[in-house]
């Protein structure tokens, strides 16, 4: 188990709620995650393949129901930690499923629902997006941009019962004073993801100016990434937020 000292006092990371598997993009089985995540003193893990709508690495509908059942025996197995199956739905511009890639139907087999935003999802503005992160845009034009990501995370989030809003700003640029306000207001954690860059330092106090509490995640596309908070908690440690803000941490006595 890691130990992190941040002002004087010793602490280690509760739970892992973002990790893949090879039922998405993940190259590891659902038990193979459990396994590190128990080897690391995890009390709780998630395995949150990513949405079906995504073109290249998304979660097979049908496996959701094969998926339930692997967790629920894996929880049958070991009761050293608890085993949640969630999903790390898409956000789209698209009302049709209330802005994300999950039916109503589906969300039955889930024991929670993170959302993000990812290129490679139809109705999501991703082309855009893609090319706005690698070539210069004038500033208008990404303000505008701005704006329309923003509308349609916001409208994920007031629409679904979401856990984590993951990696915010990673993938499109967002008014992340906006985003933070009505993750305060619908109770969402906000990711600060140790695979990505994002919430970085400075996303971080923007959003810490609001009543909202952060989650540290791996983000694991292979098990031996389950449970690898340092780069997330570092970022935290560094922006400053008081400890307590962060859902997935315990002090060390």
């Amino acid at each position: 188990m890691d130990i992190f000292e941040y002002n004087g006092k010793r602490y280690r990371m509760t739970y892992d709620l973002h990790t893949h598997t090879v039922f998405s993009h993940g190259k590891d089985t659902i038990e193979s995650n459990v396994l590190v995540a128990r080897e690391k003193g995890l009390k709780k893990i998630a395995i949150t393949d990513h949405g079906p709508s995504h073109l290249t690495y998304s979660v097979a509908r049908k496996d959701f129901p094969k998926m339930r059942a692997e967790v629920d025996r894996l929880n049958e197995l070991y009761d050293d930690i608890e085993i949640l199956l969630g999903v790390e739905a898409n956000i789209v511009n698209s009302k049709k499923n209330k802005y994300i890639d999950v039916t109503e139907d589906e969300k039955k087999y889930f024991d929670f629902i993170n959302a993000g935003y990812h290129f490679g999802v139809l109705k999501g503005y991703c082309i855009k997006n893609y090319l706005m992160k690698k070539l210069p845009f004038s500033k208008s034009s990404i303000d505008r941009q701005r704006y329309i990501n923003t509308r349609m995370i916001i409208n994920a989030i007031k629409n679904n019962d979401l856990k984590i809003l993951t990696h915010p700003g990673d993938k499109a640029f967002v008014d992340m004073y906006k985003i933070a306000k009505v993750c305060e207001e619908y109770k969402v954690l906000m990711e600060i993801n140790s695979a990505h860059t994002h919430m970085n330092v400075e996303e971080i106090k923007i959003a810490s100016k609001y009543d909202i509490k952060f989650v540290i995640s791996s983000d694991a596309h292979v098990a031996s990434r389950v449970g690898d908070f340092r780069p997330g908690l570092l970022r935290a440690f560094e922006a400053g937020i008081d400890v307590d803000r962060i859902d997935n941490i315990e002090e060390v006595i």
